[in-house]
């Protein structure tokens, strides 16, 4: 065979070298070779709010995690009444006699007055219980709203109406009214009205009366994706190959909802941590001397506390609002990455 001429091999290069696909510089594989999780975490990484928003968020639940053992290592508990123990760093009053509060190398963010809890470990005592409620009412919506909302998306017929109508008879109730109203009915089926309600039945019913309220929007969404879902495709070649509703539920819709399931997920834990320390507040929820973030500003709505120690709120208000913002800046960051034509 004759050897092609040095014209030849040199049209031969260049054609070779226009075929060949450029390699990223930093020597990886081509995007197409990547699974769109992995995309979206890479979209995730170079997205400095979303990354700083999750060390927030973070940092929230280890502190949440771990207050037992810093209260331990800071030497005090959100449970001793310091007015009773320690009365001469009160006044008549039950005030804490120095400034802001009593702030000072012995108590790092000062003494409530009244009864004289340390407000620093009942801080972090509180974050413990908010997000301890929030995460517990977040898992029970998630699952309701997959399995309800997934089943009348894909069933559809009797079954699809039936769940759609009980969607909407409870999306009909004012929720933040009906919240109030149906703490103190929860309440009074496990403990006569006459008793002290112990903390966990007022942990059960806070936990309760939101999920009941909670997962109609997770299921209506989910209804919509896996209405477009089993039109697809794939589903249809899965149904062909005889695979069970089940199966097909499991192994193809499911994992398809991984996207506005996560997205909606972030959202609704600051959402219900805040609706958690609204009924603290108004008395139908966690109430002294368990530590919560609601109980918390309740405390400094008192005529005694804005009087004298209007830094008391400055603490549990400002982490609130950090957690809330940071969490949500994360839902943001959360959704863009899956979703990268979505605006912010």
């Amino acid at each position: 065979m004759t050897p092609p001429t040095p014209s030849a091999a040199a049209s031969l290069e260049v054609t070779n070298e226009s075929v060949q696909k450029p390699t990223p510089a930093d020597g990886s594989k081509g995007s197409e070779n990547r699974s769109p999780g992995r995309l979206a975490w890479m979209r995730f990484k170079r997205d400095r709010t979303g990354v700083i928003s999750a060390f927030v968020v973070a940092f929230f639940f280890l502190v949440a995690a771990a207050a037992p053992l810093i209260a331990k290592l800071y030497g005090k508990n959100p449970y001793t009444v310091y007015a009773d123990v320690r009365p001469e760093l009160f006044d008549s009053a039950g005030v804490p006699v120095q400034p802001n509060g009593g702030i000072s190398s012995e108590f790092w963010f000062g003494l409530e007055p009244g009864n004289g809890y340390d407000v620093f470990t009942k801080l972090i005592y509180g974050i413990r219980t908010s997000l301890m409620i929030s995460v517990a009412v977040t898992i029970a919506v998630v699952v309701t709203g997959v399995l309800l909302g997934i089943t009348a998306g894909y069933l559809g017929g009797k079954t699809d109406y039936a769940i759609g109508r009980v969607i909407d008879f409870l999306l009909a109730f004012p929720s933040q009214l009906f919240f109030i109203a149906s703490m103190p009915v929860v309440v009074s089926l496990f403990v006569n009205p006459t008793d002290e309600t112990p903390t966990y039945v007022r942990v059960v019913a806070l936990i309760v009366v939101q999920w009941v309220l909670g997962w109609m929007s997770l299921a209506r969404i989910l209804r919509g994706t896996t209405l477009a879902l089993r039109e697809r495709e794939f589903i249809e070649a899965a149904k062909v190959s005889g695979a069970s509703p089940w199966r097909i539920i499991r192994k193809e819709i499911l994992p398809n909802t991984v996207t506005p399931l996560l997205v909606q997920a972030t959202y609704m834990l600051p959402s219900f941590v805040t609706i958690e320390a609204g009924l603290s507040f108004l008395g139908v929820g966690i109430v002294e001397p368990t530590p919560d973030w609601g109980q918390m500003f309740s405390k400094a709505s008192t005529e005694l506390v804005l009087q004298n120690d209007i830094t008391y709120m400055f603490f549990p208000g400002v982490s609130m609002v950090v957690f809330v913002v940071a969490f949500n800046l994360l839902g943001d960051s959360v959704r863009d990455a899956f979703d990268p034509k979505t605006a912010r």
